[in-house]
């Protein structure tokens, strides 16, 4: 009803159900499918950068910065798309999921996520999903609608320095590859030194450094 609602005369999309038209759900919270993608990125720009970039657009746009600086995305995907559409592709946002958020947040960010990146590649971009957990309950859908054997992104910034959430944050890390068997991990900062899974299952790892968006070369894990 809320797809048929937001076609109606003077209705607003306020549920943002256009975004959803012709999309495939997966997993106990219906999170949307992105297809699997197999390109690795080598340089990446924030989106708050890509929208004033005029010349370079060999990169690929992420998300990794404060959520106020991409949250328009999600309320006029629309206005962005050709933007976008320059560059080599872009990482699914990476709306933030704490561990002290409810849960029920957590959900909304992770869907909020998928959505943008499911509507993204309707429209011809290429993307790789952004993989955000939370505690230790969003380890299993979080990987709810992913390709398996594909690319994922991860932002790690912070997650491994605080040696508080570094434990949470590497459990979650090699539950993701357990259910995923990514072919690819980028990781956005530093990549965990020690997960059992990533070197067990030879997965191609590249790092991004976030200070200057680029890349050093890709490694075996």
């Amino acid at each position: 009803m809320s797809k048929v609602n937001s076609e109606r005369g003077g209705c607003v999309d306020v549920f943002h159900a256009s975004l959803l038209k012709g999309t495939h759900y997966a997993g106990e919270y219906d999170f949307p499918v992105i297809k699997e993608e197999h390109d690795v990125p080598r340089r990446m720009i924030p989106f708050s950068k890509a929208l004033r970039e005029k010349k370079d657009f060999h990169q690929w746009v992420c998300f990794y910065e404060d959520d106020f600086l991409f949250e328009r995305i999600w309320n006029q995907p629309s206005r962005y798309a050709d933007a976008l559409s320059k560059f080599e592709g872009v990482i699914s946002p990476d709306f933030s999921v704490y561990y002290d958020m409810p849960y029920s947040m957590q959900l909304w960010n992770i869907f909020r996520s998928r959505t943008i990146g499911a509507w993204l590649q309707q429209q011809g971009i290429k993307v790789i999903p952004n993989i955000r957990f939370g505690d230790t309950r969003t380890f299993d859908c979080c990987c709810d609608g992913i390709s398996k054997h594909s690319a994922i992104a991860i932002g790690s910034l912070g997650c491994l320095k605080v040696k508080a959430y570094r434990p949470t944050f590497e459990e979650g890390i090699d539950h993701v590859v357990r259910l995923l068997q990514p072919e690819t991990i980028v990781f956005y900062g530093a990549a965990p030194a020690n997960s059992p899974k990533i070197k067990e299952l030879g997965i191609y790892v590249e790092i991004i450094k976030p200070q200057s968006f680029h890349n050093t070369e890709g490694v075996k894990r």
